[in-house]
């Protein structure tokens, strides 16, 4: 699929003071040198990555480095030029638009808010610039997305909760800690998790955690666990890895034990680690890599004026277009029975990574083993 092209709009702002914003907005970095970022050949084009924030930690950890790595192989003569946007909308329209205005020929976003960006994705397509939507959908006249389906990592959650709950599901309350209600994805991950927990189980309290922010969670559990009572929490549908370890701390802090069934997605290192110690039941691994190299090479592509065929073999819906091309990638539930099988084999992490001297027992209970 093409990039439609309906003529390229006129800068209002500077390059100089289009950079200074940018820098002004997040943090920036680039790979690659480019004296002429737009470009005039096939391999000499700037791409624009922008992230929402620093506060997760696979942001920095895991997509950047990756999609960086993958655009170097791909195109050596590319440049990447990266901000986060510390979960401030302002902040990421203005490192679009600064982003354009310095010659950026393709841009890969996560979006902050899916719905207040559309204006300037907008923009972005009368520039001239396709734009790759990053694990979050966006709004607007986006020309392809990287992610994974949303809805299925929800439903995944609730049956792995309601597994480890076994028969008291039946008679039991859990307390759902969702994303932030602009995330798109947290609207899929309660839509997904609701088609499963809905008459199964009783949903006692149910929160939006604002940017994602586990110490936000922590207030949140915090209060439900004196609105509920801590013996009347059997357990907790967290929507990521982050929330997770913000609802545990909360769990810890009113000395429950045992800690109820708590899930979570990312498979964060201290997940990872909070599972073999029982803290944690289950996170959903996906595969940052496959994510960050379907993005890297469809906006390879794109800079290059070239079709996404094949590469994207999925199509999804956004408000402007039910044809977008994409990639989604799979999803595989980890628990204290198969982190060997799962995130050790596939080189996520190492046997030495995870087993620190804190948890050292918990891996040789677990058969992992340096």
């Amino acid at each position: 699929m093409s990039f439609p092209r309906p003529g390229r709009a006129v800068a209002t702002v500077t390059a100089v003071a289009a950079l200074a914003g940018l820098a002004a907005c997040g943090t920036v970095g680039e790979a690659g040198d480019d004296p002429d970022p737009r470009g005039s050949g096939k391999d000499s084009f700037t791409i624009g990555l922008l992230l929402p924030d620093t506060h997760t930690a696979r942001w920095a950890t895991a997509d950047n480095p990756l999609i960086m790595k993958r655009i170097k192989e791909l195109c050596p003569g590319c440049k990447v030029t990266h901000a986060y946007a510390s979960a401030d909308v302002a902040t990421q329209q203005q490192q679009i638009e600064s982003m354009i205005a310095n010659g950026a020929k393709v841009l890969i976003l996560d979006p902050v808010d899916d719905k207040a960006l559309r204006s300037s994705i907008a923009r972005a397509r009368d520039a001239d610039v396709p734009v790759v939507s990053y694990d979050r959908l966006a709004e607007g006249p986006i020309a392809a997305y990287s992610s994974y389906d949303s809805e299925e990592i929800g439903r995944i959650q609730a049956q792995e909760l309601l597994k480890a709950m076994g028969p008291k599901a039946r008679d039991g309350q859990i307390v759902m800690m969702n994303g932030d209600p602009t995330d798109p994805n947290t609207r899929a991950l309660v839509k997904g998790a609701r088609s499963v927990l809905d008459g199964k189980v009783k949903i006692g309290r149910s929160y939006y955690t604002a940017g994602w922010i586990p110490e936000n969670a922590f207030r949140n559990m915090s209060a439900a666990i004196a609105e509920l009572g801590a013996d009347r929490i059997d357990g907790v549908l967290a929507a990521n890895d982050g929330l997770a370890g913000g609802v545990v701390t909360a769990l810890k802090a009113a000395d429950m034990k045992p800690l109820p069934p708590v899930t979570g997605q990312d498979a964060d290192l201290s997940a990872i680690r909070r599972i073999l110690k029982g803290e944690q039941y289950v996170t959903v691994y996906k595969s940052f890599e496959a994510e960050a190299n379907a993005a890297a090479e469809m906006a390879v592509a794109l800079g290059r004026g070239e079709k996404l065929d094949s590469i994207a073999k999925d199509r999804v819906s956004n408000d402007t277009s039910d044809d977008i091309p994409a990639v989604l990638g799979p999803l595989v539930p980890v628990t204290r029975d198969n982190i060997e099988e799962t995130v050790v084999k596939s080189g996520l992490y190492t046997v030495d990574q995870i087993c620190t001297p804190a948890v050292a027992i918990d891996c040789r209970e677990a058969g992992l083993s340096p």
